[in-house]
């Protein structure tokens, strides 16, 4: 039985509503500040265009979607890159995990990271690697799941509203790997 107020499912082509689900919670995270690669204002033109991209990649099986869902629609997304060079065929990247203000802090971005690692070793893949803003939130909740922390980049990317920030890197092996590489 599920008690949580939210679904987590695997999006395998994205409709005209989970595109407009999508596109509100990133231009929400915008709006809320968050550095994902946009800069603010966020136009919803701008967001529905790198959805489509996203869904043609979908699509191909080149990227692996994942939203949560609560009574009002899509309140949170992460994405998987599966399509990786020839000598990194055991890896993907982990990439645009958002959770639109409405649903912060009650567990949907741990729930997302969780079914985004299951989803990662059912599609073969043994290591993982994100990025995340650091000094952040979400820097914070990827320590707190375990993930690695490898380094920090200042002055990597603009925030939305155009401060340079830094960039943190973590990755996360996944199996019976995990715990050699975690000791290392």
């Amino acid at each position: 039985m599920n008690t949580t107020p939210w679904t987590i499912r695997r999006v395998d082509r994205v409709t005209d509503r989970t595109l407009h689900g999508l596109t509100e919670v990133l231009v929400d995270c915008v709006e809320g500040g968050a550095s994902v690669s946009f800069m603010h204002p966020l136009s919803r033109s701008r967001a529905e265009q790198f959805w489509r991209r996203v869904a043609a990649d979908v699509a191909s099986g080149d990227r692996a979607l994942l939203v949560a869902e609560d009574a009002l629609g899509i309140c949170g997304t992460v994405q998987l890159v599966l399509a990786m060079p020839d000598n990194q065929p055991h890896r993907a990247d982990l990439c645009k995990m958002l959770v639109h203000r409405r649903a912060r802090r009650q567990g949907v971005g741990a729930t997302l990271m969780r079914a985004a690692e299951s989803l990662a070793a059912d599609c073969g893949k043994s290591l993982l690697v994100l990025d995340a803003v650091t000094g952040g939130d979400a820097e914070r909740l990827y320590a707190a799941l375990g993930w690695i922390r490898v380094g920090a980049i200042p002055g990597y990317a603009f925030s939305p509203t155009g401060e340079l920030c830094s960039t943190t890197y973590f990755y996360r092996t996944l199996g019976a790997k995990e715990n050699a590489h975690a000791d290392a």
